[in-house]
């Protein structure tokens, strides 16, 4: 058999076709992945990890004694961060305590008083009636002895006698009105700082309750406590430092409430729902660690509106550039608990889209409710500020002799507190 040569062309031919099918399967599975996959799916590597920041500020000024953590240490919601020299708002407190007693023994007086002027009244009650009666008597003399002057059995000098016995009579009566009424008004004008109030809510004695809760406030607020349970970042305060009220000391972040914050171009938003899964991989762990997430929400305008000194597409030359708008990522709990982030890491998130059924990324804000972040850290010092004022005003509302034997109206025990305990905490 003899081998037949094959012309170059032939060759060609054959190689060129070769070529165009391999270029038209390519294309046809390339195709069928935009189709089946890649058009239900939109990815981005510019997002990053974000989680609340939250500041520890003094809410008085003072110098520093004691810095009790430093950035990469790991606090509980409510642990003492930084400490404050509390001498002053010590002294402070002792004052307002001190007047917060004195106003109420002063009050206590009022109400006494009351019952002073309630038996001034009666005794000048009593005098006018001994008055009037002795009015009466003398008109009673001065009536015999008028008929009897005619007569010659009674003198003129003993009549004039028991005409000027009347008249002194009347005076003392009248002087014992006008003694009478001025003890009524007096007694009204003291009744009026009492009326309508008991000791513990009249006015002065709330006042100086005022006084003493907010020079307690004043004391607690001496020791900062982290307002959630994070770790510390940002420490800039030092021992000796003087603070001002609102300077900021340190941060605590709570890594455990991270989100990612993806920014995708303006026209991958337009299939993106509320609610679709995300997929995530970050630069830490690599594509190893996979993070389920799921899409929150749209921010409220670009990076560029936001940005420090926004664009001015109004002047001068201009050229579209696309823009991105932040999406908001949440993270499931579990898989951040085991693989944690930290602030500012950057991640990778592709976000399928065929889930049709949740809102519109644009129409978020009707979507959901508000998140609210609240902390009850700072609820127990009222309550507490409350008490104290009560000890107080319990330990001076009564006299000393009846403190041995009165009952507190409040407390239900026999035992009355000494007056003016010590502002130790």
């Amino acid at each position: 058999m003899t081998n037949e040569k094959i012309p170059p062309e032939s060759r060609r031919r054959a190689a060129l076709l070769g070529v165009a099918v391999l270029v038209l399967a390519a294309a046809a599975v390339a195709a069928a992945w935009w189709a089946l996959v890649a058009r239900h799916h939109e990815s981005t590597d510019n997002a990053y990890v974000q989680a609340p920041v939250v500041q520890v500020t003094p809410q008085v000024g003072g110098t520093v004694v004691a810095v009790l953590a430093d950035d990469t240490d790991r606090v509980q919601a409510g642990q003492p961060l930084v400490k404050l020299d509390a001498a002053d708002a010590r002294l402070a407190l002792e004052r307002a305590e001190a007047q917060l007693a004195q106003t109420v023994r002063e009050v206590r007086g009022l109400y006494a008083g009351n019952a002073t002027q309630d038996a001034t009244i009666r005794l000048r009650e009593a005098e006018l009636r001994r008055a009037e009666a002795d009015v009466q008597r003398a008109e009673e003399d001065v009536a015999r002895r008028r008929p009897l002057l005619a007569t010659g059995a009674v003198g003129a000098e003993e009549f004039q006698h028991a005409q000027a016995t009347l008249a002194s009579a009347q005076s003392a009566a009248a002087a014992a009105r006008s003694a009478l009424a001025a003890a009524r008004e007096q007694a009204g004008g003291q009744r009026a700082l009492t009326d309508g109030t008991v000791l513990e809510r009249h006015p002065s004695v709330e006042r100086a309750a005022a006084a003493v809760r907010e020079a307690w406030l004043a004391l607690a607020r001496c020791e900062l406590p982290a307002p959630v349970a994070g770790q510390v970042a940002r420490r800039t305060v030092q021992v000796g430092q003087r603070v001002a009220a609102g300077a900021p000391l340190m941060a605590v972040v709570p890594l455990e409430q991270a989100w990612v914050e993806a920014n995708f171009k303006e026209g991958q938003l337009r299939s993106m729902r509320v609610g679709q899964p995300v997929v995530l991989t970050a630069d830490l762990y690599g594509g190893k660690v996979e993070y389920r997430g799921r899409v929150l929400g749209l921010g409220a305008g670009t990076g560029a509106a936001f940005s420090l000194l926004p664009a001015q597409n109004a002047t001068g030359n201009w050229i579209k550039v696309v823009q991105r708008v932040p999406v908001r990522i949440e993270l499931d709990a579990q898989q951040l608990a085991a693989h944690p982030l930290r602030v500012g890491l950057s991640m990778e998130a592709v976000v399928d889209t065929r889930d049709a059924s949740g809102a519109p990324v644009a129409a978020n804000a009707a979507a959901r409710a508000p998140r609210a972040s609240t902390t009850a850290v700072f609820d127990g010092e009222r309550e507490r500020a409350d008490r104290r004022v009560d000890e107080i005003v319990r330990a001076n509302r009564v006299s000393g002799a009846a403190q041995q034997v009165a009952r507190s109206p409040r407390s239900g025990s026999g035992a009355v507190p000494a007056p003016l305990v010590s502002a130790s905490r």
